[in-house]
Parts: C-alpha cells; structure tokens; sequence
C-alpha cells in the first residue's frame, strides 16, 4: 500500500462542512460570516506523549480529543481538522483501528478531517484544528481579575497516576489502574463547556501541563497571582490509594487532565451551579484571583510547594 492508497482507504472522506477536502493541494473553506477562525495544533510523539503499547483505536481518539480541549478553552464551535502522521511501517490493523477512534470522535464533535500529510519515520501524530467563535466572544487567558473565582471542571489527577504507576513510581489496585488509564487514554474534551463559558468566564484554557502550571499562563496573561484551597480541588477518586505527596503532586502538577481550568467573577456562582447541573459536570470553586504573582495553594493555612508545578517537555 502507497502513501495515496493509504490516505483513500483510511482517511479520506467525503467533505460537508468543507467546500474542498483530502485529495488536492489545499482544502477550500470559508468560514461564516462575523464569525473569528480559532486554529490551534498538537503534536503526539510515541514514547513522549503515549505509551508503545497504547490500543490504537483509543490513540486515534486522543489525537483528536487534545486538540479539541483547546477548542473548548477558547469557546469555539469545532469546524474543520487535518492529520499529519509518521509511520514507521505500514500495519492495516494499526491504521484501521486508529482511524476508527479518530473518526468516531471527529463525528461526535462535529468536526471534519479535510487534509494532512504521511510520511515514514518514527511514529509521530501532528493534528491541527480550526473552529469559529461569534467576533470578540473567544475565551482568553488575559481577562482574568484580582477578586474572580478560579474554577476547574471534572476531577484532576488520574492521568499523571496512570503514567506513574506505568513507570513504578507509584502503586494502584486494578479497579482504580483501569479508571486512571482510561483518563490517560481517552480524554473527554469539555467542547460543551467551552460554548456556555462565553458570556460567564473572564479567562479559560485547558489543563495539558498541570494545574499550577497553566493556571500560572493565566496569571502572567492576566497580570496576577492565585491562591488555591487544597481542600476545594478535585482529586480524581481513583487517587485515593496513593501515598498523599504522590495524590497531590498529580493533582496539583501531572497535567493531561484536559479539563477546563477558568476564572469568573463571584457573580456568576449561581449561573456555574446551574450549569453545572445542566452538563451532569462537577465544577468546582478551588480558589481566587489575587494580586501578585504566581499560584500558591494552601491547606488549612498551610502552603503546599509540589516538587514541580508541571510537565515540561524539555526539562532534563
């Protein structure tokens, strides 16, 4: 099978909300009119961002699914997407099951694959998205105000313990193993979320790194500091197991949680409760916007320091 025969077999499909798709040089879209193009790009590296043995067809989804979350954070409505992948060889049942959990997830959201790219070489899954937001209604990290609430939606912390656990730092019965990996592997991007945040939230963005780390962008966006309440966040139940130092640091500091992190004023509690409850999604009130700098976490009076505030891709 050839590169054209691989891309027709697997990924090509016909194009709807685009006006030209996978097969020529460039798609062709038009966005709608007063409407703002959000565009965002993520790359997924085998042993980097995924385990060698990771089931594919949930690989497929997560490509996706990362993307997607910075979608959300930023209020846009998904529109269009491409796929770029590197291959070290070409195995059917590896690309069947990975197009069938990518495709699976781009229908759900309503988001339409209209090009990318193959090549040979260490295998490696580059996806780029691009969603519209209603002009000067996108969600921002630089909004944020001393005095706002500081949200976060879901639970934290069942990735990282997935990967600690996968790398023998940390120990978890099979029950809780299984929920964890399933947070690490198939990530529910919070897109509905995202679109009832405008008009609410006066920042946004999704938790990749950790939370103190991107809640950190927040602050430096927004000319601020953070002040959290260990006992108002999270934890995914999963993490009860775990020795406290290894539950707070992937609380705290793991990332890949994908959920939203945002802030808002003390005025719109009631509307978040409300909205909560119209999702089925906890969102939880962890803390507050302060003046300053930096995001700090208190546990009755006590400051908590993790041993790092999150994932760096070139940390040593």
């Amino acid at each position: 099978m050839n590169e054209f025969e691989l891309i027709a077999r697997y990924f090509n499909r016909p194009a709807k909300r685009a006006i030209l798709g996978v097969g020529d040089d460039a798609a062709l879209l038009a966005p709608e009119p007063i409407r703002q193009l959000a565009v965002s790009a993520d790359m997924l590296v085998e042993g980097r961002h995924f385990f060698p043995d990771v089931d594919p067809e949930a690989l497929g989804h997560k490509a996706l699914a990362v993307n997607l979350s910075d979608l959300a954070a930023m209020g846009a409505e998904p529109s269009w997407c491409t796929l770029s992948l590197a291959l070290p060889c070409v195995d059917e049942a590896w690309l069947a099951a990975f197009a069938r959990g990518f495709h699976a997830l781009a229908d759900e959201a309503g988001i339409e694959l209209v090009g990318g790219d193959t090549t040979r070489g260490p295998l490696t899954i580059a996806v780029q998205v691009a969603g519209t937001v209603p002009a000067g209604q996108a969600l921002l990290r630089s909004g944020g105000t001393p005095g706002d609430d500081v949200w976060v939606s879901g639970a934290l912390g069942a990735a990282a313990a997935a990967v600690a656990v996968r790398n023998g730092d940390a120990a978890l019965s099979g029950e809780a193993m299984a929920a964890c990996l399933s947070r690490l592997d198939r990530p529910t991007p919070r897109l509905a979320l995202g679109l009832a945040l405008r008009g609410i939230a006066s920042a946004a963005l999704d938790i990749s790194d950790g939370l103190l780390a991107d809640l950190g962008h927040i602050g430096e966006r927004s000319a601020c500091g953070a002040e959290l309440d260990w006992a108002d966040i999270p934890a995914h139940p999963a993490l009860a197991g775990l020795p406290e130092a290894v539950l707070r640091q992937a609380v705290l500091a793991g990332g890949d949680d994908y959920e939203l992190c945002f802030t808002a004023p003390a005025q719109h509690r009631s509307r978040l409760q409300a909205l909560s409850q119209t999702l089925a999604l906890p969102l939880s009130r962890i803390g507050r916007l302060v003046g300053g700098q930096g995001v700090r976490v208190f546990n009755a009076g006590e400051r908590i320091t993790p041993s790092r505030a999150g994932f760096d891709h070139f940390a040593t």
